[in-house]
């Protein structure tokens, strides 16, 4: 469940279900995550974003194994293993007062800390072929891999914005690319100065790439008489993708 993603009202009926009644439009009882975790796991991802108020509730869980639907008054048995993962240094929250100490240390059981994606460059490889291989999947346009020189670009890149960064990079190379396999010019704009035998200051600007990105587009759609699930699938990218990206140009 990704605690970064709901309002606090639909965070909480998500995590303990509710009965009947408990709010407009709750027609029925419904199970929340917890309880559909009963005898498993339950991932609470971006676990520093949820208010003081969802902090509490979820204590009492960790520390007394019960809790109670919305609307309800009867307490249920909450067998489950908690797994919590943020991106937020939560020593840190704590210490300004925007965690709370208790959870934490009951969260803190073990602590698993996964390096910034930087420090751990063995990894780009794998992860970049995984993001492709996901792409290739959703649209079926088949693309070979990466050329040495754009491999290249990915590992010596700093990575600032963590895998997130790296998928979108892919995702991006993934729907510029017309050959067997991305290039260094079918990167954001960010890469082009580490290609070898390049001089700083020559790459493109991201306006440049958005104007190539356009161009692309707009041939496809002339060729197809204006219609984007021709053009979308000759590019090899979704129909919605395709429309996203008509609506930013």
């Amino acid at each position: 469940l990704n605690c970064g993603a709901l309002p606090d009202t639909l965070l909480e009926a998500e995590l303990f279900g509710h009965k009947a009644g408990a709010f407009t439009d709750a027609k029925r009882d419904r199970k929340g995550r917890i309880a559909a975790a009963e005898g498993g796991t339950l991932f609470l991802d971006e676990i520093g974003d949820i208010s003081p108020a969802l902090q509490v509730r979820l204590l009492r869980v960790l520390q007394e194994r019960t809790y109670e639907p919305l609307g309800s008054n009867e307490s249920m048995k909450a067998n489950v293993r908690f797994i919590a993962a943020s991106h937020r240094d939560l020593r840190a929250e704590v210490r300004a007062n925007r965690f709370r100490e208790d959870l934490f240390y009951r969260l803190n059981v073990m602590q698993i800390a996964i390096p910034p994606l930087r420090e751990r460059r063995e990894d780009i490889p794998a992860l970049a072929k995984r993001f492709l291989d996901r792409q290739i999947a959703l649209h079926e346009k088949r693309i070979e891999g990466f050329s040495p020189e754009a491999m290249d670009c990915l590992i010596r890149h700093a990575w600032p914005g963590n895998i997130r960064e790296l998928e979108n990079a892919v995702e991006h190379a993934y729907v510029l690319c017309r050959g067997d396999s991305i290039q260094v010019s079918e990167l954001p704009s960010t890469f082009e100065d580490m290609a070898p035998g390049r001089s700083p200051g020559k790459a493109p600007s991201s306006k440049d790439l958005r104007s190539h990105e356009s161009a692309l587009i707009q041939s496809a759609l002339e060729r197809h008489g204006g219609n984007r699930t021709a053009a979308a699938k000759e590019l090899g990218i979704h129909t919605t993708t395709l429309w996203r990206k008509l609506r930013k140009a």
